[in-house]
């Protein structure tokens, strides 16, 4: 199996522990901050350094949204703190594809890092198949990581607002795109526009289906070979774009996402019932 942008645990049995790859747990579970870090300690694969999603891959919540793009400084400095440096290949993985793991995927490829892949099925697909977790902290050398930017890969509300020709692809559950449950943000809905291809249906139980099905999926909700994919606040979303370049297609990512489309009073749309 080719690295990136997945592997799966036979691959990473093959190659755990080789020096220039690097391992990184991304679990976290919405409104439950700290559970992520809790589930690192009780027990990870072997040699995988820890990073949060929330304070690591994220800067604070305001009119960016939930959860906003890191900083360059912030996210260095986590890279870094995981022993990422420029000749590192990277693994990232979360419980089973909650999207942290395809968050930092994103991110470090944002930033400048191609060598990046996420574990297929995450942690409960190593546990499936008799993988070893042990439980504590692991630290890593500090890498040498340099972030730099590319702003060829996102959309900003300003360009969704001017009505460009986008296709706009919402990642979340049904029934928040048809705004029949909201749990999370103030106002149900979806931007208008906005087609559904809700990202736990493209990889289930963080399981990523094949790049002919992943394809027709997409299609099915409108996507055309170039799209913008959004989610509540920037991260499932990810997951989308994952699986657009399984695909062979080109997905930017709105990072603001639905949170930030609300906190600027962005037009809403709802349905279908």
């Amino acid at each position: 199996m080719s690295f990136g942008p997945l592997v799966d645990t036979d691959w990473l049995s093959g190659h755990l522990g080789q020096p220039d790859l690097r391992l990184v747990d991304c679990r976290w579970k919405l409104g439950e901050p700290g559970a992520g870090r809790a589930a690192y300690l009780a027990g990870h694969i072997p040699g995988a350094a820890f990073v949060d999603l929330d304070t690591d891959l994220s800067d604070p919540p305001g009119e960016r949204g939930r959860h906003p793009l890191p900083r360059r400084e912030r996210l260095e400095a986590a890279a870094c703190s995981a022993g990422i440096s420029a000749g590192t290949r990277v693994v990232a993985y979360d419980e089973s594809g909650e999207g942290g793991a395809a968050r930092l995927w994103w991110l470090l490829r944002h930033f400048g890092h191609d060598a990046v892949a996420v574990l297929d099925g995450g942690a409960a697909a190593w546990r499936a198949t008799g993988g070893e977790l042990v439980p504590g902290e692991e630290s890593q050398p500090p890498g040498d990581f340099t972030a730099v930017e590319r702003d060829a890969d996102t959309a900003t509300a300003e360009e969704i607002e001017s009505g460009g020709p986008l296709t706009l692809i919402d990642a979340r559950a049904p029934d928040r795109y048809a705004g029949r449950a909201e749990p999370v943000d103030p106002k149900a809905g979806h931007i208008p526009g906005a087609r559904n291809a809700p990202f736990a249906e493209l990889a289930p139980g963080g399981r990523y289906l094949p790049p002919d099905q992943l394809r027709g999926r997409l299609e099915d909700a409108g996507a055309g070979d170039e799209f913008v994919a959004y989610c509540g606040s920037g991260v499932s979303a990810c997951t989308v774009v994952l699986a657009a370049e399984l695909a062979g297609k080109r997905a930017r990512l709105y990072p603001g996402s639905w949170s930030e489309w609300c906190a600027r009073g962005g037009e809403v749309e709802s349905g279908p019932d």
